[in-house]
């Protein structure tokens, strides 16, 4: 790209605006979010299991959202890791330096000009109106959250700023080195968004991990609450900078085995959920929330039990988020049984549990919220879930018909109770019964 173009569409994206200290924000669009209480996501490269082995998962019965074929990237769903969007800077895991390392070595209008081409060319429809997922995880925007093997990014930075001022105190080039760090990486993360926002506008924008909550669990902690560290809350509300600027946020609630069948697996999910909703309610136009899950523990091929599916999915659902994503990868696909093992467990667990709580999400807003809105808890303790009862609705095919209609309205009543509305941007009232001129998504 020659640099006049390069400094248009510099100019272009500052003219458009970044968020600053909260104020502004993204567009609302119409997206594959619009007017649905809850939704699942298949977001694991599948195709694989038909093409080479004839097994046909057959998702989209279940209510679950795939890309076409079930390819990793594609009109619904698309990932950017690191190498695929523009010129990352990053140290690898050899120690080699890549585009100069630390974003303030970094070239932003090459990146964004690498962008540019890199979107075009992987979201080559201008009417994308999909999930767009970056996933850098090399360094952290946080200074402080770089540790272990990313302090070498502190490393760098301190050796940058000394470079420049020899003669001062280690703590004042400290205090350069982070200030220049956390500039250039917010500079980095939130133009690369725009930049997205403005090629994709109808898509949904953001970076997957975020926000951060800490929460970490260990059979070595005692009494574990599950709630995000005070300043790990703090250091998020640091980056106010890119809850405005996203469409979406991504936390992740992925479950190792540790967590199997474990009572405090509940904590872990509902507050690493609840951290979202906290720093998006904070935004004047609070950016949706997909939940990044899996429906294997990390690191196995081991399937999640039917109450882990309850603790991922059916937390995320009853606290009023948009949805989950499933995260799978090429080892769903090694083998003609791991493919069956997959497929057996999506007709027999995963599928039906799904349709269960996207119905029931459906069902409690025409019901509380007149369509125009999500259910949520309405007490932050209680432990109900947005669920019809088995003994109410039963799986015809692919569909959930009422059995009972005298369970099913108990249900209904259980709904009342336990849940309050989320309206829809553009909606308010107690039933999201009130249209506030403008477009809701």
């Amino acid at each position: 790209m020659h640099s006049n173009q390069v400094m248009l569409l510099w100019i272009s994206i500052l003219l458009n605006g970044l968020c600053e200290g909260g104020e502004g924000g993204p567009i609302h669009v119409e997206s594959i979010l619009r007017r649905k209480p809850f939704i699942v996501v298949w977001n694991a490269p599948t195709s694989e299991c038909q093409k080479k082995y004839h097994v046909d998962l057959d998702l989209s019965p279940f209510d679950i959202i795939v890309n076409h074929n079930e390819s990793f990237r594609g009109d619904n769903i698309s990932i950017f890791y690191h190498d695929k969007l523009g010129f990352y800077p990053f140290v690898d895991e050899h120690n080699v330096t890549w585009n100069g390392g630390i974003p303030q070595n970094g070239n932003l209008f090459a990146h964004l000009a690498k962008s540019k081409q890199d979107i075009e060319n992987i979201l080559p429809s201008k009417e994308f109106g999909g999930i767009a997922v970056i996933d850098w995880e090399k360094w952290r925007p946080i200074w402080e959250r770089n540790w272990d093997d990313k302090t070498v990014y502190k490393r760098m930075s301190k050796d940058k700023a000394r470079k420049k001022h020899p003669r001062w105190p280690d703590k004042k080039v400290t205090f350069l080195a982070k200030e220049e760090f956390e500039q250039a990486a917010r500079k980095y993360m939130q133009e690369t968004l725009r930049l997205g926002q403005l090629m994709r506008n109808q898509g949904l924008w953001g970076f997957y991990h975020f926000p951060y909550c800490y929460n970490h669990y260990s059979s070595k902690i005692r009494n574990y609450t599950g709630e995000c560290p005070d300043i790990e809350k703090a250091r998020n509300d640091k980056l106010s900078w890119l809850w405005c600027q996203s469409n979406i946020l991504f936390p992740s609630i992925y479950l190792s085995t540790s967590l199997r069948s474990n009572d405090n697996v509940r904590k872990f999910v509902k507050h690493r959920v609840a951290e979202a909703i906290r720093v998006a309610s904070s935004q004047a136009f609070p950016p949706d929330i997909l939940a990044y899950s899996r429906i294997v523990y990390t690191f196995t091929f081991d399937f999640l039990v039917p109450e882990d599916l309850v603790h991922t999915i059916g937390e995320s659902a009853s606290q009023g988020v948009a949805g989950v994503i499933l995260w799978g990868d090429a080892a769903y696909t090694q083998s003609e049984a791991k493919c069956r093992a997959l497929k057996k467990y999506i007709d027999v667990f995963l599928g039906p549990y799904v349709l269960n709580v996207t119905s029931a999400a459906k069902r409690c807003s025409l019901l509380l919220c007149s369509g125009n809105g999500r259910c949520a808890r309405r007490h932050f303790d209680s432990a109900e879930h947005l669920h019809l009862d088995p003994l109410a609705y039963h799986l015809a095919g692919h569909q959930l018909e009422m059995a009972e209609p005298s369970l099913a309205k108990q249900s209904e009543l259980k709904f009342q109770e336990a849940f309050a509305c989320r309206c829809y941007h553009g909606w308010s009232g107690h039933h999201c019964e009130n249209h506030d001129n403008v477009d809701a998504v």
